[in-house]
């Protein structure tokens, strides 16, 4: 009986060399296909004047550069996505997607602080309005109401005013003011100007 365990011993381990590799013997993978449109409601596009690569300056100094910020349509088309590249302040980002089922817009930001804040609202005269309650905004313990309008202007920048709330919405005052300008816009305005 042994000797018939060592010749089934030998002849596995000499035909395991012998089988092509595992690789070898599975079908070529097949490229998908395309994804069905889920996101073709003209609600899914109110929030597209934001998409760009942007060049962020205060509005009320543009000379004054703060940051870049790159926002991108994401997921098909169902989401779009912040990437926010300040010059002094935290870095952070959002994720921003149309609920169809509750008809609002939602907005997760996180930052290099830690920090996360979820933002809802929607269209408002032409404006995306989103508010959030930002904890630790004004610093340890001292949470804020936070609520965000972007403008899309004729000169095909985007204003982001950013107002905060200490009494629940009640009364806002500015926490911050930005103009975003096409990336592409200023370097050639740049280069014309050099």
């Amino acid at each position: 009986m042994r000797a018939r365990l060592e010749a089934a011993a030998i002849l596995i381990a000499l035909a395991v060399p012998l089988a092509p590799p595992l690789a070898a013997q599975m079908s070529p993978p097949v490229p998908p296909a395309e994804l069905p449109a889920r996101c073709t409601a003209p609600e899914y596009r109110q929030f597209d004047f934001w998409i760009g690569d942007w060049r962020v300056v205060q509005t009320a100094k543009p000379a004054e550069m703060a940051g870049s910020s790159l926002i991108e349509s994401v997921y098909n088309g169902c989401g779009i996505r912040e990437n926010w590249r300040p010059f002094s302040m935290m870095t952070g980002g959002s994720l921003n997607v149309y609920d169809k089922r509750d008809g609002r817009w939602h907005q997760t930001w996180i930052d290099s602080s830690g920090a996360r804040v979820e933002f809802v609202g929607g269209l408002i005269d032409g404006k995306m309005v989103l508010t959030g309650l930002w904890r630790d905004y004004a610093g340890p313990g001292k949470d804020m109401l936070v609520r965000m309008t972007y403008s899309k202007l004729t000169s095909g920048e985007v204003r982001q005013l950013g107002e905060k709330s200490g009494d629940g919405g009640t009364s806002w005052q500015r926490g911050f003011d930005f103009t975003y300008q096409p990336e592409f816009t200023y370097r050639a305005h740049a280069k014309r100007e050099h």
